[in-house]
């Protein structure tokens, strides 16, 4: 594994921005933890919201009529955009569907290095646990949900990001964070092994690709870790650099949660690894994978 990242490291040798992906049902609100953290270790950090998620979630909340309709293909072109003007590929972190941006932009040759944290599906991923049915059932449970933006209750929130906090403890957190998800693009995601031409087909076997890292959390119950072991193992037929770490007593919601800094250090610390020529790695002290 990788040691954390020591504070003071040249970036000139390296990327020295990260862009951060949201996944469905958030904003960019919930990086806001991560954010400073970044910063303060000298990285440029954007989190740039899904097309018609720039305003905050109060107000999303209150009329989710503007983002109904945004697609896989519409989000995965948007952030495209973003980074194909940056002087130097950047480090991409995605959450949840987050993680399948990021392995659609690594796709086209966008980025760094990417860094999936509790992915959601790309093509090919037949793995369907229980917990992940009940989670998504919300918005799969009525075919008109497929043009509609679809809320959680709080309850339902609660069992599909918290489920490691008590009910009164995920209420502070639905109220922060959550707001309604394209049903669009969940349904998109379940039929995507239907589809000759799903949005959310990448190419397992690309051997150029980005290096890739899969975080997971043990106890995620939207895409629980034999999700993203499916994932994982797919991408691995690249021959590119492919990594997976499981965060045992980790939920879906692993952004905000106690010792989030854990999760983000380790992600960076693996990235800048992945993007750091060696002879730099040896000379500030950045520990090699294992």
């Amino acid at each position: 594994m990788t040691r954390p990242i020591l504070e003071g490291t040249n970036r000139s040798h390296g990327t020295d921005t990260i862009v951060l992906i949201h996944g469905l049902w958030l904003t960019p609100r919930s990086w806001e933890h991560w954010i400073p953290r970044y910063e303060g270790r000298g990285f440029r950090v954007l989190a740039p919201a899904y097309p018609g998620f720039e305003v905050e979630v109060e107000a999303l909340r209150a009329d989710p009529s503007q983002i109904e309709n945004v697609g896989i293909t519409e989000i995965a072109d948007h952030y495209e955009a973003i980074i194909r003007k940056l002087d130097k590929p950047p480090i991409i972190m995605g959450h949840s569907f987050g993680g399948t941006v990021t392995q659609l932009l690594l796709d086209r040759s966008v980025g760094a290095a990417g860094v999936c944290l509790n992915s959601a599906v790309v093509k090919g991923i037949k793995v369907v646990p229980l917990p992940q049915i009940r989670s998504l059932f919300p918005v799969l449970d009525n075919p008109k949900h497929r043009h509609q933006a679809v809320g959680l209750t709080p309850k339902q929130f609660h069992y599909a990001f918290t489920n490691t906090l008590t009910e009164k403890e995920s209420q502070p957190l639905y109220e922060r964070y959550a707001i309604a998800a394209p049903g669009g693009i969940v349904w998109d995601g379940a039929l995507a092994n239907f589809s000759p031409n799903s949005p959310a087909k990448v190419d397992f076997k690309k051997a150029d690709r980005a290096p890739l890292l899969f975080i997971a959390g043990g106890e995620d119950h939207v895409n629980p870790p034999a999700v993203n072991k499916s994932n994982y193992k797919h991408q691995q037929q690249s021959g590119a650099t492919t990594h997976y770490i499981e965060f045992a007593d980790r939920p879906h919601f692993m952004l905000g949660l106690d010792d989030w800094q854990s999760i983000a250090d380790l992600a960076l610390a693996w990235a800048v690894n992945q993007t750091t020529p060696a002879g730099v790695r040896e000379a500030v002290g950045v520990g090699a994978s294992a």
